[in-house]
């Protein structure tokens, strides 16, 4: 099955009848603006689990709009970034822009939708970073991070619950800072050479796209794991060469 008829099923729940039923929240409400269906309360739903491929993929959205607004400024490059991360079929791209848009209008601030993310995969924080890296490839589509932009996410991870040190490290794989490779696989420069091998074999097993598909989660989740393993190997790569690593 290709990504895009994944995600396509995941844009196809939203017509589904129940679908905001089952998620509740500030989600669930976001969904029944799209869907056109009264919600109830994720207590009192009837409807079996919280679907999390459709949560994963709203709450995404949702704080890409609300990162977009808090920005104030959507750049062509930052569009381009959203369209890889959030892929879908040409027939379903205009729920997604609707999904977009309400986001952005709704009386609920981005923290809503964040705690939501964040008590949904609780149990799961490697989906949250997922989230996070999203917003993250984004933001930093034009090759900077902006203050309002930083600003955002650090607001964000620290809802999901990343400390500085986890967020610099994610950052890393985005943006340019300092120890860049090094901060990217979360290692310091004093780490000797089988270390930093270790982790790179640890971080590749554990961040792996493979993982992401096997375990059934939406597209994005699969592109976004992609994205940050390509990140973690050209780090690695890159003190593999200052160090005449093999």
């Amino acid at each position: 099955m290709s990504q895009a008829t994944k995600s396509q099923g995941v844009w196809g729940k939203l017509g589904g009848a129940g679908i905001g039923l089952a998620i509740g929240g500030p989600l669930g409400a976001l969904i029944g603006g799209v869907a056109g269906h009264f919600l109830l309360d994720r207590l009192g739903a009837p409807f079996g689990r919280t679907p999390r491929d459709v949560v994963f993929t709203t709450g995404l959205v949702a704080l890409a709009a609300k990162m977009a607004k808090s920005d104030g400024v959507v750049l062509p490059s930052e569009v381009e970034a959203f369209g890889r991360v959030i892929q879908v079929e040409p027939s379903a791209r205009a729920g997604v822009e609707r999904l977009f848009d309400l986001a952005k209008k709704t009386t609920n601030g981005f923290e809503a939708y964040a705690h939501q993310l964040a008590t949904t995969f609780g149990d799961e924080p490697a989906l949250l970073e997922d989230v996070l890296d999203g917003l993250f490839q984004i933001a930093g589509a034009d090759g900077a991070l902006h203050e309002a932009e930083e600003r955002y996410l650090r607001a964000v991870s620290g809802i999901f619950g990343f400390d500085e040190v986890a967020f610099r490290r994610i950052a890393a794989r985005h943006v340019r800072l300092p120890d860049d490779p090094y901060g990217v696989l979360g290692l310091d420069r004093e780490a000797d050479d089988a270390a930093v091998k270790a982790r790179h074999r640890a971080l590749v097993a554990e961040h792996h796209p493979d993982r992401a598909l096997a375990r059934g989660l939406p597209t994005e989740a699969v592109a976004i794991a992609t994205r940050r393993l390509a990140a973690i190997n050209a780090a690695y790569d890159r003190i593999a060469q200052e160090r005449g690593l093999r």
